[in-house]
């Protein structure tokens, strides 16, 4: 059946681990007709669970689509991981929907995962929902819950229905405000929403001012308003588990949230050959949600299946995407067909014949499409992309190798399968102890990719402890020169470059400046400095970790009218390079993160003072539902490995953390030291 793009509706489930997403997405497919009932987490039969490890450890590890239809209206639903390790298939999730449900158990209120993703929806400019599950749970304090959401998130949060009967049933605030609720006015409720609603319309304001009411049709306009502005979010109320709520939230689905013409459009920006110094600049693109329009399709998803290939997902944001059209890939000059069109059921793929804007489709077997690609079917299009994504970095690393000699190319292969999957996974060689480490971003998300590595792609390999992503950078200014002359006969090697290098600020990165007057330095011959500098920051001379946060300018030099070459100019720039950052006070950095732990109220001491003794600083509490407390801090990564039974052993097993890369910051002048010497002896043997 063909959507209009107004006939379609585009949802994000997020939210912390166990607070029933899954469960939701079950209930709402039953509810719509889409499956004969709901499966179970705990069995593994749902449709977005699909895969064996995700069954295994019976929570979400990948973002899932699937879709309902209903009220003549399709809905593209994205369930997304809770777990901290996994929150790069949920933030890439972002791009492809207009509304954010942020899903909060009724029993343990807010989490750490509930406020990091209110705050990353807000920034993207998404319409938000708030939905509190397992409300027939024992034991909730829901009065207390709305009263701690509207103090996190602001006024703007309000129930747009309520509990009743115990949980078993709610009652509708907005539409048809009649009935009793567990708690607080169904009045009530409804007079602090229109209020609410009508704020955005000075029209509306005085209307309302005068008639004391508003009819719901009237409110339709300025709600999608007060959700694009974020001066609304609703909260519903529902147990997944016995069905009350489930059929009033795709009424609101459906009533009430945005199609992809009515929501915040997505940033794009095009990138352009800027003006003067400046490399290239960027100019916002405003994408319509128009099916005649150029095609515009972000992809969010790629899922490599040993068997069948590579299935890449993308949101469509303008024009209109047909079987047997052709796309362009990025930057790409050469385009594909789209010779399968395909929706998602979980692991299902639908075939259709199009897609409009709003649709979330997917293609397989095109092995050129990556990760956060923009698919058009203009060539002057190539230069379009979409606003960076705020992923956490990895941080937490294992070095890998393969068992068998003779794999080292299939470890390659395969390694890059798995990152094409997780923008939080990244590999890296270690040129200081000729290692390969996988960072990712937590001990359970290396621990899996290891599984799958293993299980899926049949691959035998072996790992060694963790390894912390270390970084090097300098404190000071200092000046580095390199002659580099070689003579052997016939035609020698000549290039003298002088250099400058100075700190930038922290996590700034690497920046190149090319200051050279009067050709001291040819200009073919500049990249081949920049080439020999970059060498440096891939493995720094301190201790052998990448280096950051470091401009170099390039200001004089000399070259020879025969001799000079590529490979002399890249000499001379990585020696001069070396000679600066070891007269400009090197440091050595260690990654900072946020952790929070959840405890016992009669371990608070234990676990405080433990982060103490390990450098932490703890910087809040708080207390939660359980008799439990929540303490957060920030402590140097290093000082966590085996963290996890340490807690199990303090608490007995009922305490759990949670880790959030902050910074960068030295590591004490003992400890530099002692690495720095360690990195010696390696290079010298």
């Amino acid at each position: 059946m063909l959507y209009s793009t107004e006939a379609i509706r585009t949802i994000a489930l997020l939210g912390h681990t166990a607070c029933g997403k899954t469960s939701l997405a079950e209930a709402l497919l039953h509810h719509a007709g889409m499956i004969a009932g709901p499966g179970s987490v705990e069995r593994g039969t749902t449709v977005c669970d699909y895969d064996p490890l995700e069954r295994k450890y019976q929570h979400s590890l990948y973002s899932a689509v699937v879709n309902l239809s209903y009220a003549n209206t399709r809905i593209h639903l994205i369930d997304t991981p809770g777990f901290p390790d996994f929150m790069g298939q949920a933030i890439g999730a972002l791009p492809a929907v207009d509304t954010a449900a942020i899903v909060i158990n009724a029993q343990t209120g807010i989490e750490m995962i509930t406020s990091r993703m209110m705050n990353l929806t807000q920034q993207r400019k998404l319409c938000r929902l708030i939905i509190v599950n397992k409300i027939d749970e024992d034991s909730v304090d829901l009065p207390g819950l709305v009263t701690r959401i509207q103090g996190a998130f602001g006024r703007e949060c309000l129930p747009i229905n309520l509990p009743a009967a115990g949980g078993t049933k709610v009652v509708d605030c907005f539409f048809n405000p009649a009935g009793e609720s567990d708690f607080s006015s169904v009045a009530a409720a409804h007079a602090a929403l229109v209020d609410q609603v009508v704020e955005v319309d000075p029209e509306l304001t005085a209307l309302y001012l005068e008639q004391g009411e508003i009819a719901p049709e009237q409110l339709h306009a300025p709600f999608e308003q007060a959700l694009r502005e974020g001066h609304l979010v609703p909260i519903c109320f529902l147990s997944a588990r016995n069905g009350a709520g489930v059929a009033e939230l795709l009424d609101i689905f459906v009533k009430l949230l945005p199609n992809p013409t009515e929501g915040n459009p997505p940033l794009f920006y095009r990138e352009e050959p800027g003006d003067g110094d400046a490399r290239t600049r960027q100019t916002e693109i405003q994408a319509r949600a128009d099916p005649s329009q150029h095609v515009l399709a972000h992809v969010f998803k790629i899922a490599v299946d040993p068997y069948v290939g590579k299935l890449a997902v993308f949101r469509i944001h303008q024009g209109t995407v047909a079987r047997n059209s052709q796309l362009y890939i990025g930057d790409g000059k050469k385009p594909f067909k789209v010779a399968h069109l395909f929706i998602l059921q979980g692991k299902e793929q639908l075939e259709v014949e199009q897609g409009v804007p709003g649709d979330i489709c997917a293609v397989s077997k095109v092995d050129d499409i990556t990760f956060d690609a923009v698919l058009h079917d203009a060539a002057e299009d190539q230069h379009i992309h979409l606003k960076p994504l705020p992923f956490p970095l990895p941080i937490y690393g294992l070095a890998i190798e393969p068992k068998r000699r003779g794999d080292e190319q299939r470890l390659s292969e395969v390694l890059q399968k798995i990152t094409a999957e997780d923008p939080c996974l990244k590999v890296e060689h270690l040129a200081g102890t000729n290692e390969t480490v996988m960072f990712g971003l937590g001990e359970l998300h290396l621990r899996c990719a290891i599984e799958r590595m293993m299980e899926v792609n049949k691959l035998d390999i072996n790992t060694r402890p963790p390894k912390i992503a270390y970084r090097e950078t300098v404190a000071g200014r200092a000046d580095g020169h390199n002659r580099h002359k070689k003579q052997s006969g016939g035609a020698g090697q000549f290039g003298e470059v002088f250099l400058r290098i100075e700190p930038l600020p922290r996590g700034a990165g690497f920046e190149f400046v090319d200051a050279v007057k009067g050709g001291a330095i040819p200009g073919q011959f500049i990249p081949a400095v920049e080439k020999g500098i970059q060498q440096v920051l891939e493995g720094g001379p301190l201790a052998g970790f990448p280096m950051q946060d470091v401009r170099v300018t390039v200001y004089d030099g000399k070259s020879h009218p025969v001799d000079s070459k590529e490979i002399a100019f890249s000499s001379a720039g990585r020696k001069a390079f070396i000679d600066a950052v070891l007269k400009a006070r090197p440091v050595l950095l260690e990654p900072v993160v946020n952790i929070e732990v959840v405890t016992p109220e009669e371990n608070m001491g234990d676990i405080t003072g433990d982060l103490s003794s390990r450098r932490g600083q703890v910087t809040g509490m708080q207390v939660a539902p359980g008799a439990t407390v929540v303490i957060a801090g920030q402590v140097p990564l290093s000082e966590l490995n085996g963290y996890q039974s340490r807690l199990h052993s303090t608490t007995g097993g009922r305490g759990s953390y949670s880790l959030e890369f902050s910074h960068y910051d030295p590591v004490p002048p003992a400890v530099q030291q002692r690495m720095a010497g360690q990195h010696k002896e390696a290079a010298e043997e």
